[in-house]
């Protein structure tokens, strides 16, 4: 099947499920110049629904640029583009399509301070309507070099790999992502059953109180693509340890073999094999000492780590835990600048019990098939 035929199926698969365009709709499109062959099918189909859209393309260096030449006005400004389509727009596509996933790695730390602060209201407001679907929001993936390469793959295994991700080689892809929001709901309902969780294994003794808050089916329409459910535990009840085997990855910051040691809520000891240095600057940052988020993956066709957290937080057979912001769908009340995830493999006598019965082994929920 020809590239461009996939970048049709994808871009409607984008438009139809993901954000469900209806007539006059407004869509906002942010994303590189990399990405134009699928921006291009997005702004045809989206046309064709009675949309109106908006585009948004960065290119090389961009992002840098502004922090190295700004100054505190510049720094302060938003986008009057970007803030009419956090604030009032329908629909928000951001397509990930890096130049260089280690671009910003070198950029002032107080020139990022000082743009979070100036962003921090938006940014608000854009969790507050995406959280409720206000704002109907997906994060995808448009395969480039670095991408690439970051995964350890050639061009064309990644695209494969994100076409199958995406299940764009089903006949029907919209089904298919209406099938697996059908066979999530299942999970989901008995996690909502629950109020005490303990995720149990080699390297993890955790244990944490869900009562009173609301696990997620991530179908797909909030990330492309998905295949977790998720909830935000009880800030303060969290107890035990985890070492997360898989690489935490962060702001093109990568750290090697993380453990966390967890004490009624909060973070009181952490190591690390590689990268220390930069766990230690993340946790001195408000917030980021109580987890914002509990999941378990569930996407089996993702049967690798890309060293992307788009990816890899719904690996089937894992669970991940993020360090920082909560959902407040989800009932969470922890607020930071950070949300970090970091994911842990349950394949190898990794189990999972709510309320003290046994509900997931090596990697698989015991009564529900995914």
């Amino acid at each position: 099947m020809a590239i461009e035929t996939y970048e049709a199926r994808y871009a409607q698969l984008l438009v139809d499920y993901c954000v469900e365009l209806t007539p006059g709709d407004k869509l906002f499109v942010s994303s590189t110049l990399l990405a134009v062959p699928l921006v291009k099918e997005v702004h045809r189909i989206a046309l064709q629904r009675g949309a109106h859209v908006e585009v948004s393309l960065a290119w090389d260096g961009m992002d840098r640029t502004f922090l190295a030449e700004a100054n505190d006005e510049q720094l302060k400004y938003i986008s009057a583009q970007k803030r009419a389509a956090f604030e009032t727009f329908d629909a928000y596509l951001a397509i990930r399509a890096p130049f260089n996933l280690r671009d910003m790695q070198d950029a002032s730390p107080d020139k990022k301070k000082k743009r979070g602060a100036a962003t921090k209201g938006l940014n608000d407001t854009y969790f507050r309507r995406t959280g409720t679907r206000e704002l109907r929001r997906n994060l995808c993936q448009y395969p480039t070099q670095a991408a690439a390469q970051n995964a350890g793959m050639s061009l064309d295994e990644y695209r494969a790999f994100i076409f199958e991700a995406t299940k764009l080689n089903e006949p029907d892809p919209k089904q298919a992502w209406l099938d697996v929001r059908k066979n999530q709901q299942a999970v989901t309902d008995r996690l909502n059953a629950a109020k005490q969780m303990h995720y149990l294994g080699e390297h993890i003794d955790l244990k944490f109180s869900v009562e009173g808050r609301t696990w997620i089916n991530s179908d797909g329409q909030t990330n492309m693509p998905s295949g977790e459910v998720y909830t935000s535990p009880v800030e303060d009840s969290v107890n035990g340890h985890v070492r997360f085997d898989y690489p935490a990855v962060y702001q093109g910051h990568e750290v090697e073999d993380v453990t966390l040691y967890v004490e009624k809520g909060e973070v009181v000891k952490w190591e690390a094999k590689r990268g220390k240095e930069f766990l230690d600057h993340i946790f001195s940052l408000p917030g980021t000492r109580r987890f914002g988020e509990a999941a378990i993956g569930t996407n089996y066709s993702i049967d690798r780590f890309t060293r992307n957290i788009l990816f890899d937080e719904k690996i089937g057979g894992t669970v991940h835990l993020a360090i920082g912001q909560s959902y407040e769908q989800a009932g969470g009340k922890n607020k930071s600048s950070v949300h970090w995830d970091m994911i842990a493999g349950m394949r190898n006598g990794g189990e999972i019990k709510a309320d003290g019965e046994i509900i997931y082994r090596d990697g698989l929920f015991l009564d529900f098939l995914l």
